[in-house]
């Protein structure tokens, strides 16, 4: 209803957001197991790895952050490690900690999930949910009627962790309605009261529910009955709920047509952790580089019908959202259900960001590179086997200026932007980046392997490790190089001059 409205994704480097709410370090320990303890029916979980990334209010950042926003959040964190880590995660994505506050007296809440494949074991939650000291909130409320004049959306991030007190939530939202600033909730609790003159709130199925007594939502009617109620009951502006497989509905009482549902884009749902995350950070965005309240929704449903395909806490990432805003809005492009999955065509940034994501989930990530100019059955067979290497496999692609240096002038025969598209189309391929695209950059993928560090690296043909200019670099960190053969009889080059034979012949014989 609403892509022919979204035909491009807006500039979200014109949104200026403020999250403020409970932040916290999500922890996986990883590893395998392969036996029970002796000493007690438990699993014994032998460690390979550990994982940290920002959760919570974090989460939220994480997402308005691959988004291209800019972002501030205020929160409240340990004066320990576990807080140094946070502060340290946010100067890595270029954002401030200066509105960190740093509590003695309370820990750095911290979720410890013990992981084996895919099978979550056990979780353990370090935390203190008691409100900041007077002094403390006193700071905070100088600062947040400072600082969000600054920004052109607040979203307050609720998970109940004591931070967000009554009186905290309306001293927020009364300063930014001063300066007509929407405030955009992710609710917890029964009392949607506490959140009265907020312009939207976003509560999942389950959340609505409770707070209207355990009424059941299963149908739209009942859906909309429930909306108009909370609406009057917590004098909020808007009210957004997300019905997980069944999409979103809005309710905006001021609207001539007041209620708007949303059907799920999902094509298939692995994890719905952080989607709510996803969600609220997607409308903010939308908000702030000036799109309407439901096409930022609708551009919100996209999004969280991307993340919930995702295993474990996933971000969005834009070029994500014009792929998948691509799709929906051809007329010419099958249903969701019949699309093709495509690969992610990232910048470096966004490509680290992705590859750092699935590493956290425990997915191991390989890497090849070349021209890949005319693919050929060779071509596919390679990838195919790198692919069943790995979980995830990333193709790095010369770049038309890369490919004349090392090659020659007359190639390639296809430019970039074609070689990506076929490549992104390839079940086998996960990611598209391309490199070499100055002389600095250099003809060989070193720089790309060295920010990305995938787990493994795969190259074609007759290399040896030992010839291998890549090997030192990849077995540096920890990496593995293999080499995979070509299929015989296939080459680029013999297809040209096979082209070329043929349009010689042809010109002979008129």
């Amino acid at each position: 209803m609403y892509f022919d409205k979204l035909s491009s994704i807006p500039d979200f480097s014109a949104s200026r957001i403020l999250v403020i709410g409970d932040l916290m370090l999500d922890r996986y320990v990883r590893g395998t197991v392969d036996r029970i303890s002796p000493e007690s029916p438990v699993p014994v979980l032998r460690i390979t790895h550990t994982d940290t990334t920002l959760g919570g209010a974090g989460n939220v950042v994480r997402n308005l952050s691959t988004l291209g926003c800019n972002v501030n959040i205020m929160a409240r964190i340990g004066d320990d490690k576990d807080g140094q880590d946070v502060s340290d995660m946010l100067n890595t994505m270029d954002i401030s900690d200066q509105y960190l506050l740093r509590d003695h007296e309370h820990p750095t809440i911290v979720k410890t999930r013990y992981v084996s494949g895919m099978h979550q074991l056990l979780r353990a939650d370090a935390e203190d949910v008691n409100p900041p000291a007077t002094p403390h909130m006193t700071q905070l409320i100088t600062q947040v009627e400072q600082i969000i004049p600054q920004h052109n959306v607040v979203i307050i991030s609720d998970y109940g962790k004591g931070l967000l007190t009554e009186e905290f939530i309306t001293n927020i939202i009364t300063c930014a309605k001063q300066h007509n600033i929407p405030v955009l909730i992710d609710p917890k609790g029964r009392n949607f009261a506490k959140y009265t003159g907020a312009f939207l709130i976003t509560p999942n199925r389950k959340e609505l529910s409770e707070a209207l007594d355990g009424q059941t939502l299963d149908t739209d009617d009942k859906i909309q009955s429930a909306l108009s109620n909370m609406a009057e009951k917590s004098n909020i502006a808007n009210i957004l709920v997300t019905r997980s497989e069944e999409g979103m509905s809005l309710y905006e009482p001021q609207s001539t047509e007041p209620f708007t549902h949303f059907r799920t884009t999902a094509q298939e749902v692995f994890d719905v952790s952080g989607a709510g995350d996803t969600v609220i950070a997607t409308i903010a965005a939308a908000l702030g580089a000036g799109l309407s309240l439901q096409e930022s929704v609708a551009l919100s449903n996209i999004a969280g019908g991307i993340v919930v395909g995702k295993v474990g806490t996933s971000t969005i990432h834009t070029s994500e959202l014009e792929q998948k805003l691509s799709s929906l809005s051809s007329p010419t492009t099958a249903p969701p259900s019949e699309t093709s999955l495509r690969a992610h065509i990232c910048s470096w940034d966004e490509a680290l960001i992705m590859v750092n994501e699935w590493k956290a989930q425990g997915l191991k990530v390989g890497l090849t590179n070349g021209s890949f100019d005319l693919l050929h059955p060779g071509h596919v067979t390679y990838l195919n086997a790198s692919r069943e290497r790995c979980d995830k496999l990333i193709v790095a692609l010369n770049t038309d200026d890369s490919i004349k240096r090392y090659k020659s002038k007359d190639r390639p025969v296809n430019d970039l932007v074609a070689r990506t598209q076929v490549m992104a189309a390839l079940g086998s391929v996960d990611m598209v980046v391309a490199f070499g695209g100055t002389p600095e950059e250099d003809d060989k993928p070193l720089k790309v392997i060295e920010l990305l560090k995938p787990d493994m690296y795969f190259k074609g043909g007759d290399y040896t490790l030992e010839t291998l200019p890549e090997t030192p670099l990849v077995q540096g960190y920890g990496g593995i190089v293999e080499i995979i053969q070509f299929v015989d009889g296939y080459s680029t080059t013999n297809i040209i001059q096979k082209m070329q034979e043929s349009s010689t012949n042809k010109d002979e014989a008129a």
